[in-house]
């Protein structure tokens, strides 16, 4: 794979390319899904090929071809440099620049125990099988068990002199319950909705799930839900789990700050952003508890890697301070074009698409105390928990989010299940008003795999660390006219 890509290189540069950059790919992925206590879908597919990405007079040119051959990489490469020369050809453009990055060149590995690919079929769909009968629930309509493995071999070279082997397992797994009564329908997942969660490691990580002993609560709570009171309307204190924190940080903190989106080069299927360049270093973002980091290193995160699609190597870098915005996701050129920073979070999925500016891992850092704690100071108000609908802006700036089940907050302690919570919000003054996150033993990482963006649509899987926090003077349920 190494050698398919210096071919690409070679040819792509011989054909006239002033930069490029090949990636050869092999990724094979199962999936299993049980449904009410029958087997719903099995998969396992296997995709390999190359693609190559190249500059010339000022405009990108990309092509992929799913051929691991030399034949395959040199037409790839050929198609790639006249689809630039085209581009540069049909619009004026000066030059790209690239953000200078130490010539990349190693390898790494998932550390894992037991290879999630290697484990048989037959032992995922009975740990499904299981779990799904853990569910059942007179009230209980429909039960599914989901889990899922990767395993991907990434090779990237570049005209620069970057030589760069990568290989990634994945593996996650989730549940969901269904009830429904009375006119009504109630959902409760875990370890968290839209398909679970997933990690960079081994098996033992759904192992670590223990998806058989959480499967009565989730069936049990999704049947109280039916016989709960709605979630009432007003402006009140509201404390997020650490699921719903996942889906919040992602949503208002991560598109928002992904540089492509700040320049209008990226609008495709998630929108722009709210955010400018010049506020980087000066936008109150949110509250002086507020810490947001980019981590390509996370143990187990789903955006973890030793290099980025671009050979940037992986750090950890601040993107929110004390509430000040600090940093950006970025390319190489759009680091470059705001002076700043050295990209970092440039990644395509698989090898036929070209790589856009991506979350790796993006952590809410955690603060001090117990989820107790949080609740301790709270007289009245409602405890949100595991996300189950979203709406957000093309601008990533007014937002309205739903979760699955919701308790009351009554001097202090969590009182009575509320069904149908809803909150919403403008994203700075939200983020102002946090005045508390819970500490480093309430601290989670929840990997995603279905976060989407392009055109042709790509989806990353990124990983993001949260705990508990809490929001004050919070619009919850329908707001009055």
């Amino acid at each position: 794979m190494r050698a398919l890509c210096e071919h690409a290189v070679d040819a792509a540069t011989a054909s006239g390319a002033d930069y490029a950059d090949a990636r050869a790919i092999s990724r094979r992925v199962q999936h299993v899904a049980t449904k009410n206590g029958e087997l719903d879908a099995v998969s396992d597919g296997e995709t390999e090929g190359v693609g190559v990405r190249v500059l010339v007079g000022g405009a990108w040119g990309f092509a992929g071809d799913c051929r691991l051959s030399e034949e395959g990489a040199l037409e790839a490469a050929q198609r790639a440099v006249a689809f630039a020369r085209a581009s540069a050809a049909s619009a004026k453009r000066g030059t790209v620049e690239l953000a200078p990055v130490q010539t990349a060149r190693g390898e790494y590995r998932t550390p894992a125990g037991r290879d999630p690919i290697d484990v048989p079929l037959s032992e995922k769909i009975d740990l499904c099988l299981r779990a799904d009968a853990g569910m059942r629930h007179a009230d209980v309509k429909i039960t599914e068990a989901v889990v899922r493995s990767q395993r991907e071999r990434r090779a990237f070279r570049s005209s620069e002199g970057a030589d760069v082997y990568q290989e990634f397992v994945e593996c996650g797994a989730g549940l969901d319950a269904l009830a429904v009564g009375d006119g009504r329908v109630q959902i409760r997942s875990y370890p968290s909705g839209h398909g679970g969660v997933s990690a960079q490691a081994g098996w033992e990580f759904v192992e670590s799930l223990d998806l058989e002993r959480e499967a009565p609560r989730i069936g049990e709570e999704a049947a109280a839900l039916l016989r709960a009171d709605p979630c009432p309307s007003k402006v009140t204190t509201i404390v997020a789990d650490a699921e719903q924190m996942v889906l919040q940080l992602h949503e208002s903190v991560g598109h928002p700050t992904e540089l492509d989106r700040v320049y209008g080069t990226e609008a495709a299927y998630a929108g722009t952003s709210f955010l400018k360049p010049e506020d980087l270093g000066s936008l109150r973002y949110g509250s002086e508890q507020m810490h947001v980091v980019a981590d390509s290193t996370t143990p187990q995160g789903l955006g973890t890697f030793a290099f980025d699609d671009e050979g940037v190597p992986a750090a950890r870098e601040t993107i929110v301070e004390g509430g000040i915005l600090r940093g950006f996701l970025s390319s190489r050129e759009t680091a470059a074009q705001l002076g700043s920073g050295r990209g970092g979070s440039m990644r395509g999925d698989g090898w036929s698409r070209m790589p856009l500016v991506r979350m790796t891992n993006l952590h809410l850092e955690p603060g001090e105390g117990s989820l107790e704690d949080l609740l301790a100071d709270v007289d009245d108000g409602l405890f949100v928990c595991t996300n189950k609908s979203w709406s957000i802006d093309d601008k990533r700036l007014n937002f309205q989010f739903g979760t699955q089940m919701a308790r009351e907050i009554k001097n202090g302690k969590l009182g009575r299940m509320l069904r149908d919570a809803t909150y919403m919000g403008r994203t700075p003054d939200f983020w102002a008003s946090m005045d508390a996150v819970a500490g480093q033993d309430e601290w989670r990482v929840h990997g995603l795999t279905n976060c989407g963006k392009g055109q042709p649509g790509q989806h990353a899987h990124v990983s993001h660390g949260t705990a508990p926090a809490r929001f004050r003077d919070v619009q919850v349920g329908v707001r009055e006219a």
